[in-house]
């Protein structure tokens, strides 16, 4: 990522996706390896990506006859009693644009979630969200503040976080991207 002026520019390395599947004559091979085709940005903030990498519309996930699984409608939620993996970088706060109320409701329609954000007057984030899901993250890289309705946490590369269908935003305060890998799950109360 580099600075023209005051703006951030996305320059946001691919997510490298390898998808593999055994033959019909039981042997392992890949079928596809190269960047994800489906990735998303948000206008209001350069150099924010969320790759998607594989998506299950049940548990336990077909294996067999599923090459790709991209052409599932995107949205921030798994399908049904799903998951969806992906990557998502988050560019420094700092010096970036400022960001609307109208660009975060933007964001969370292109993403195909309109009703999971819950920012807006008086919520700790602009951003701030909530799904129907159980999320595992690990920090692959840089840092960033996980915002919480009473705390705020600090966290770095190699850290994880349980996120269990809570409101929530992540929030970068640092002077560098910061990249998350998301494993996202259909959960129920």
């Amino acid at each position: 990522m580099k600075t023209e002026g005051n703006v951030l520019t996305n320059q946001t390395k691919p997510v490298r996706r390898l998808v593999t599947v055994d033959d019909a004559e039981g042997w392992s091979r890949k079928i596809f390896d190269g960047p994800s085709p489906d990735v998303r940005t948000d206008p209001a903030r350069p150099g924010y990506s969320a790759t998607r990498i594989w998506v299950t519309d049940r548990t336990p996930a077909r294996i067999g006859g599923i090459t790709d699984t991209l052409h599932l409608p995107h949205t921030l939620e798994p399908p049904p009693g799903g998951s969806v993996c992906r990557v998502i970088t988050f560019p420094p706060e700092r010096g970036a644009p400022r960001v609307s109320a109208g660009d975060v409701q933007a964001f969370f329609a292109t993403m195909g979630s309109p009703a999971a954000s819950t920012g807006g007057a008086g919520a700790p984030h602009l951003y701030m969200q909530r799904t129907p899901t159980l999320d595992l993250c690990l920090i692959l890289a840089g840092e960033i503040t996980l915002v919480l309705d009473t705390v705020e946490v600090q966290l770095k590369v190699g850290d994880t976080v349980v996120q269990r269908s809570t409101n929530h935003a992540w929030s970068n305060r640092s002077d560098q991207p910061c990249t998350i890998a998301f494993s996202s799950h259909d959960a129920t109360t």
